[in-house]
């Protein structure tokens, strides 16, 4: 696909912005829905190439899946009614990582594929602990995969670093069996806001799960339960317009939920420690510019924040040591390289370590040409480092906001950004 450029004038974004509803909570309410035995709705959903394709897998498994504006309306009643299916993930971990215990589940024959590095990205665990529980799984080490057989219940040792992900592809597939089940972990979870979120979902379609000691308990043969889901505002998306605001803005984000299971809430007290300025009140988040200063954060649980952080970082006095952020080098892209290049093509002072980044602040920005590497996050990253900017910048690869926030840069100029979409 042939992928235009943005060009973006410098200058201080301000105003009230509505983030996109969270990309996270709206795979698993589909998924939830889509095995109800019944007819639900979600909305409000936001059609990004990663929701697409949840909707799309969950449709060739079965369910019957219809969009009206922004409500999604969900009839699972004929789930796993198709003894073979391909699905296609698209460029979604999401979507391949929670579907593929699903569908062994349902006993489907299923062949799983996707694009973009998604071939590349880790499945070892299900690779490791799906075929001693009766579902064959053929790869050649990662995309395709085929996998056979139906999933049985019983206990589940796996690894809890490599992706959250993983977790919580078991957790919503597991409740579907007969006997009782357990996930026990080997590691620390990593990014655990996400295995509350997707725990908080499944209860509100009916699902219980159990925490102990070493994980989570999951009883058999509960059913889901239809229903009306509203999907709060996406916390990761907010980071872009508080990265914004930091710069010298005045910003405020209204539809998002203070008491949300989102791990990137944390984003809050990370950009208060910075040194920024936030209120919240009446469901909105007002956040300006204080004296920036730099810090040490620990990435672990909310790798998603780093490219949108690391750039306020640049701009802050002092330096800031980003770590525990290693698993951000297996996304769409190597988000610590590509944030590094980035930077640093712009006239940041940054350095790679292992598992992070050292930022020492500068007061501006020159501007200039970054790459943006095929990835929606480092676009948008780049792009609100314009408020820091006394030059234009440059960012290829401008479509793949697509895959996450489709309507980004409409909602960066309606706060007063000047992008402009560029050819070559």
């Amino acid at each position: 696909m042939f992928m235009h450029k943005v060009r973006i004038r410098p200058g201080t974004l301000s105003g009230t912005v509505s983030v996109p509803p969270s990309k996270s909570a709206a795979h698993r309410a589909i998924i939830c829905a889509a095995l109800s035995d019944g007819v639900s709705t979600v909305s409000p959903i936001d059609l990004s190439a990663d929701i697409n394709a949840t909707i799309d897998c969950m449709k060739q498994l079965g369910a019957d899946i219809r969009l009206d504006g922004t409500v999604l309306t969900v009839d699972g009643r004929n789930l796993f009614s198709k003894p073979q299916a391909e699905l296609d993930c698209g460029e979604s971990g999401s979507t391949l990582r929670f579907l593929i215990p699903v569908a062994a589940a349902g006993g489907v024959n299923a062949r799983f594929v996707g694009h973009g590095k998604l071939p590349e990205r880790p499945i070892g665990i299900f690779t490791g602990c799906l075929p001693p529980k009766g579902v064959s799984c053929r790869t050649e080490g990662g995309l395709p995969l085929e996998i056979s057989g139906r999933l049985q219940s019983g206990i589940y040792e796996i690894a809890g670093n490599i992706s959250s992900q993983f977790i919580t592809g078991l957790l919503l597939a597991l409740p579907l069996l007969e006997g009782d089940s357990e996930i026990r972990l080997t590691t620390p979870a990593s990014s655990v806001g996400y295995i509350h979120m997707t725990i908080a979902i499944m209860r509100d379609f009916g699902v219980n799960v159990e925490a102990t000691e070493t994980g989570w308990r999951i009883c058999g043969s509960q059913r889901y339960r239809a229903r009306a889901f509203t999907v709060e505002g996406d916390w990761s998306q907010a980071a872009f317009f508080m990265t914004a605001a930091a710069l010298g803005g005045c910003i405020t984000i209204d539809n998002l939920d203070p008491d949300s299971t989102q791990g990137d809430k944390a984003c809050v007290e990370v950009y208060r420690r910075l040194g920024a300025q936030i209120h919240q009140q009446d469901g909105k988040l007002i956040m300006q510019s204080g004296d920036l200063h730099g810090i040490t954060l620990d990435a672990g649980d909310i790798p998603d924040m780093v490219p949108a952080f690391s750039v306020a970082a640049a701009l802050a006095k002092g330096r800031t040591v980003i770590t525990g952020a290693q698993r951000l080098r297996i996304k769409e892209c190597d988000r610590l390289a590509a944030m590094c290049d980035g930077l640093t093509r712009l006239g940041a002072v940054v350095q790679e370590t292992a598992d992070g980044l050292m930022i020492d602040g500068v007061e501006r920005l020159r501007g200039g040409f970054a790459e943006g590497y095929n990835d929606h996050r480092i676009v948008m990253a780049l792009a609100v480092a314009s408020a820091g900017c006394e030059g234009d910048i440059t960012i290829s690869d401008m479509e793949s906001i697509r895959k996450s926030y489709p309507g980004f840069f409409e909602d960066f100029n309606s706060l007063g950004g000047k992008s402009d979409v560029i050819m070559g």
